[in-house]
Parts: C-alpha cells; structure tokens; sequence
C-alpha cells in the first residue's frame, strides 16, 4: 500500500477481536462521536452472529461477510469530446474495504423497525451467505461495469 492516510496510521485494533477492520467498522457504524454505543452495538450484532453460527468464529463470519460485499471493479465517469462515458476500472484495496463498510452499514440504515445490532447481524450473515441488499449493491455495480466494457479503452 502506497499512501498511508493518518486515519490509518492511526488506527488501534479493537479490543475484543484486536483486528483493524473491526476497529475501522466501529469507526464507520460510529455517530456523533459515541464509540462505546457504537461498539456496543457492533459487539452485540457478533454474539447473535455467533449463536447462529456455531462452526465459525464470528470475526471470520465478518471478515468473510466484508470480503462478499468488496467489489473489484466499478464503472467512473469519464469525459471524452462532450460525451461522459461510464469506464470500467479496478478498485484498490482501501478503496474496496471502505465501499464494502459502505453499503453494509447504509443496508443496516434503510432496514428499519429494529435494533441497529440485530438489523447488523441479519447484514452481516445475509452477506457471509452471499445474499442480502450489500452483496446485490455489489453485484450491480460489477453488472454496470460488465455493461460498460466496451469503454474499457478510455481507461487511462
């Protein structure tokens, strides 16, 4: 990895897991700057992700449920003679993690009816199956980047 934001440099692994993608989650699902709620609810969704799934340790259940959510390639706009053209291109690996965080947590958000923890451990189960409104946010942008491969050429 070429450029190292401060954030990340920065950043503490969690105190449960101790991994840095946890930590960087709780940051993401956090608001107006109250982490302990945001952890605590983060560390509620893993127990009811952890009796559902019992042949796993639920950090692998979210790590594999972020690596089904990352997407590869995304469609950016590109202007060639007056016309905007929608270009394929690679994502980087920071680029994918925090699009992956992205469209979970914003799954979680447009659920509505139910504890935050729970919606989050539905997401993060539905996406370690490879199902739920991340993992089809995910699949549509690679079908608009399949789509748009007859652009491929303008990128550069």
């Amino acid at each position: 990895m070429g450029n190292i934001t401060s954030s990340r440099e920065q950043l503490i692994p969690d105190p449960r897991y101790g991994s840095l993608l946890v930590s960087k989650f709780i940051n993401c699902l956090m608001h107006d700057g109250k982490k302990s709620i945001a952890q605590s609810v983060f560390y509620d969704a893993m127990d009811i992700v952890a009796q559902k799934v019992t042949d796993l340790e639920p950090i692998e259940v979210f790590n594999r449920a972020i690596e089904n959510v990352k997407p590869s390639v995304e469609v950016r706009s590109k202007r060639v003679g007056g016309a905007a053209y929608q270009v394929p291109m690679q994502v980087n690996r920071n680029r994918q993690q925090s699009l992956g965080i992205r469209w979970m947590l914003q799954a979680v958000r447009e659920k509505k009816g139910r504890a935050t923890h729970q919606k989050l451990a539905d997401e993060i189960l539905a996406a370690y199956k490879r199902e739920g409104a991340a993992v089809t946010k995910r699949d549509n942008v690679h079908r608009m980047a399949d789509a748009n491969k007859a652009f491929a050429h303008f990128a550069w």
